[in-house]
């Protein structure tokens, strides 16, 4: 296990240090989790190390959602407060995230030539 974690906290760490180094405005976990899976596909020896630990966290991951549960909690009166905002907020950034996929995809499509079905 301990191996495990260890390889998956340095693709972690490495990712940071790449994000941070370039000034990518990717966040560096991101980059690491691109590294781990290309290191897996690339690797059967490395899968093998670090598939039982990965099947163990990902089996508990609900577990990691306690400590949002917790902040949610402890910080009620100011989203109780600012409820009716954070609200607007994220209907309007789900109507646009869904208007801006939309509008990409049909632009995408236009671009490869896409054609319609009769």
């Amino acid at each position: 296990m301990i191996p495990a974690l260890s390889i998956i906290l340095l693709f972690q760490l490495a990712g940071e240090v790449i994000s941070r180094a370039l000034g990518l405005p990717l966040p560096g976990p991101v980059l690491g989790m691109v590294g781990l899976v290309l290191a897996l596909s690339l690797s059967p020896r490395i899968l093998e190390i670090v598939r039982p630990t990965a099947q163990g966290l990902l089996a508990h991951l609900s577990l990691l959602f306690v400590p949002a549960g917790v902040g949610v909690v402890a910080h009620f009166g100011v989203l109780s407060a600012q409820g009716p905002a954070i609200a607007v907020a994220l209907v309007v950034s789900t109507v646009l995230a869904i208007a801006v996929g939309a509008l990409s995809f049909a632009a995408v499509a236009r671009l490869v030539g896409g054609r319609e079905d009769d």
